[in-house]
């Protein structure tokens, strides 16, 4: 039996626990890698400090180049140098529960919402903001060959900055997106 944490409200102030959840948790089950969504770096460094010497590994997926502005990357370069001097793996890329679906979506002339859009929406709405986020950083490092799927990672995503929600998640690449599996989840905001 494992417990499970809920949290009062979504958002930054739930970071730490969840840093703290997804290592305790990570050790547990003989996890090796930790997944975590970082739109600038900083959430990623919590979770960098916390491994250190436990010998987990750290993947960080970023918003695309783009996401928030044509052309600019929001992640910190300071940020981004010093992950990458621990050996962290920084994935940027298209977002998998989106991207060119919500072009469509919001194009004047074609309108109208996607099946990719209704599964990123019912992740959200459903269970948690947070979740969809982490399946889709999953999704994203699976399909940039950084992650296995045969092999569980723990994954965080939060909703709008900072960590609110961790699971375990056996990855799948976005093309086989229903042999993915959120095998359980650690901890999540309880009020969306």
């Amino acid at each position: 039996m494992k417990n499970i944490y809920y949290f009062d409200a979504p958002g930054a102030q739930n970071t730490e626990d969840c840093v703290r959840c997804a290592v305790e948790r990570a050790q547990e089950l003989g996890v090796r890698t930790i997944v975590v969504a970082s739109t600038t770096g900083t959430t990623a460094r919590k979770f960098l400090q916390r491994i250190d010497g436990t010998g987990l590994y750290l993947v960080v997926v970023s918003h695309a180049v783009g996401f928030s502005e044509p052309g600019v990357w929001e992640f910190d370069p300071r940020n981004e140098e010093m992950l990458r001097r621990a050996g962290v793996r920084i994935a940027t890329g298209t977002h998998a529960l989106s991207g060119l679906e919500r072009a469509l979506s919001r194009s004047a002339g074609v309108g109208g919402g996607s099946r990719t859009e209704a599964i990123a929406e019912a992740l959200r709405r459903v269970v948690a903001p947070g979740l969809k986020v982490a399946v889709e950083c999953v999704l994203i490092a699976t399909d940039q060959g950084i992650l296995s799927p045969s092999e569980e990672v723990i994954a965080v995503g939060g909703t709008m900055s900072g960590a609110d929600t961790v699971c375990v998640i056996r990855p799948s690449h976005t093309s086989s997106f229903f042999d993915l599996q959120v095998r359980e989840i650690v901890a999540m905001p309880r009020n969306r």
